[in-house]
């Protein structure tokens, strides 16, 4: 089973409920938590794992030969992203904006571009313990998120129970990690904010029709909208988490919270069971 972890804005506790539910299956269910937020990870703070293995990751960016180039400038037409330019009998070429595609190289005419291979990141693979942990940091200044978090998917497998801890937004970054789970928690505030970002993040997994449930954050900081949205449309709220000053002293420490607060773990355990039930998956497998 893969369940992601998302939400509309960031700061909303999804570094909290990812470790969290993982720390809490571990002994039970051979599990496998996989950092997809890429521009900032942190669940290693949380778990300490041991790191073993890390490789590059890297995209293919045109390379111009401008002996053979007629400057026709069909290249940088067809680039839907504007990394290649033609000035005069010169090429300009922007790796930052290059997506990879490779519509350049194949449609040039003269055959006078090739590709080179260029790090935009890297992914790092460990265990805490019996927990499996993958993570991928996206190099700073680096634009382009999604094939350091396809990376990181591909490692982390499809095996067990494999729980995403997804960037936050509801943009290329989010959907690219949610792709393709069996459910998606999205948490939220109770604030106008919340509420806000929430209801974009519902159309988001909506849209790639994945089920889902919500968990509040933070509960008793706000007022009654996040509640009466998931009521009207009849989202289940599954999990609901007190603002609590205790639990900010352990997040502040880098303590998870099924650690610093065990009695935590029993309602982790009913969360995931809520979502064993919404989804009809049984243990099979899953179970060590």
């Amino acid at each position: 089973m893969i369940i992601s972890v998302a939400s509309g804005k960031g700061g909303t506790g999804k570094t909290l409920i990812s470790t969290s539910l993982a720390l809490s299956l571990k002994d039970e269910f051979e599990v496998t938590l996989a950092d997809c937020d890429v521009e900032e990870p942190n669940d290693h703070i949380f778990l300490n794992p041991q790191i073993t293995a890390s490789e590059p990751v890297c995209v293919r960016v045109p390379v111009i030969a401008e002996k053979k180039c007629t400057f026709c400038g069909l290249c940088a037409r067809v680039c839907a992203f504007n990394a290649i330019a033609v000035l005069g009998n010169h090429m300009l070429t922007f790796p930052q904006l290059c997506h990879g595609c490779g519509a350049c190289s194949y449609l040039c005419p003269e055959k006078a571009i090739s590709e080179e291979s260029r790090q935009i990141g890297i992914v790092e693979q460990g265990n805490s313990g019996v927990l499996k942990f993958v993570q991928g940091t996206l190099t700073v200044g680096e634009a382009m998120a999604p094939p350091v978090i396809s990376r990181v998917k591909e490692l982390a497998g499809e095996k067990g129970i494999v729980i995403r801890d997804a960037p936050p937004g509801a943009a290329c970054p989010v959907v690219e990690t949610v792709k393709g789970s069996d459910f998606c928690l999205l948490l939220t505030e109770p604030t106008p904010f919340g509420l806000n970002d929430l209801i974009l993040a519902v159309e988001t997994v909506r849209t790639l029709n994945i089920p889902f449930g919500v968990v509040i954050n933070r509960a008793g900081s706000g007022d009654a909208g996040v509640e009466d949205y998931c009521r009207k449309e009849k989202i289940p709220v599954l999990l609901t988490i007190p603002l609590d000053t205790e639990i900010a002293r352990l997040y502040s420490r880098g303590i998870a919270l099924v650690k610093g607060i065990p009695q935590w773990k029993n309602a982790f355990l009913r969360l995931f069971n809520d979502i064993r039930e919404v989804t009809g998956a049984g243990t099979g497998s899953t179970q060590r």
